[in-house]
């Protein structure tokens, strides 16, 4: 058998006829030999824009106290959610782009799989209770504090965090167990269903395929949950101005931010199962980060400029300072 070597590092062994993987290539970056330099200078600099911004976020919303309401405190898991999936990218990527080998451990690619794909399925699941938020402020707002009281926002809070990471984290054991033939996966950072497709034996990656798509369906579910709750809104917003002043002000970042992540993450999906292999790899790439760089830098300048209490109170903090 030939043994592939990575400087000093082996990451092929034979155990039982079967292939041991204990490290992964990643080639996506293979084709940007020529623009390192430049390439790593732009993703520097935005990931720095997405840490500035989504952290001055959550720190108004975190101090004033008059933002302790649902919506903001939902908007500030947002946030937290952004920070916490670009973590699992941009410091990996920044530093292949700087290294001649672009390697990752077995049980590290694992943990960026998770990390990048329970970010995306928290983010659903943020953008339904966002959703849910809206219908009971605008179609019920004598109820609303009690729809949306201490106990109940919690609970959806941790909804929405516990359970993609259940529900992802079951997909990552499921593949886990796999023999894998093969170390090589040609995109910029580890996928789950990459890592499945390198799989040895086809027949063992059915119940993979299973869970994959209830996880799918599940995701759908929260995207149709979303569609009744703004189908609901806007019949109820139509007849009354003041309404429609609510629905502008609260709801359009809201469903801004929803077709930006839908958008990326259906062109990511589509092109992870269905995609080309004539597709060049720059173009394949573009695809592959889209829902790591869209929305993350995206989301805090929608909601920072389109929602009055947190404007204002960023160009209170700007005034204050130049003051003194």
């Amino acid at each position: 058998m030939e043994v592939h070597n990575t400087g000093e590092k082996v990451f092929l062994t034979r155990m039982d006829n079967v292939s041991l993987i204990t490290l992964f290539v990643l080639s996506g970056l293979n084709e940007t030999t020529n623009h390192r330099a430049i390439l790593f200078s732009l993703t520097l600099l935005c990931y720095l824009f997405i840490l500035l911004a989504n952290v001055t976020l959550i720190v108004i919303i975190i101090l004033d106290k008059n933002l302790h309401e649902p919506m903001y405190i939902l908007l500030c898991m947002f946030c937290m959610n952004g920070l916490y999936g670009t973590a699992g990218f941009y410091p990996k990527f920044l530093w292949d782009l700087l290294s001649p080998v672009h390697v990752i451990s077995y049980a590290g690619c694992h943990v960026q799989a998770l990390v990048m794909y329970s970010f995306a399925s928290s983010d659903l699941s943020i953008l339904a209770v966002m959703a849910y938020d809206r219908y009971a402020a605008i179609c019920r707002p004598l109820e609303y504090h009690y729809i949306m009281s201490k106990q109940r926002l919690l609970m959806l809070v941790c909804f929405s965090w516990l359970a993609p990471f259940c529900i992802i984290g079951t997909n990552i054991i499921l593949t886990s167990r796999l023999k894998l033939c093969s170390p090589f996966i040609t995109r910029l950072f580890c996928v789950n269903w990459i890592i499945v497709k390198l799989a040895c034996f086809p027949a063992d990656t059915m119940v993979n395929g299973i869970v994959a798509y209830i996880t799918i369906i599940i995701y759908v579910f929260h995207g149709f949950f979303i569609v009744w709750s703004y189908m609901y809104l806007i019949k109820t917003c139509v007849n009354s101005i003041e309404n429609r002043r609510k629905f502008m002000q609260t709801c359009v970042p809201h469903l801004t931010s929803l077709l930006i992540f839908l958008v990326t993450i259906v062109f990511d999906v589509m092109n992870m199962r269905f995609g080309s292999k004539d597709l060049p790899q720059t173009v394949q790439n573009f695809i592959e980060i889209q829902f790591l760089v869209i929305s993350p830098v995206i989301n805090p300048l929608i909601y920072g400029f389109k929602l009055t209490k947190i404007r204002n109170r960023f160009l209170h903090v700007i005034t204050f300072n130049n003051k003194y």
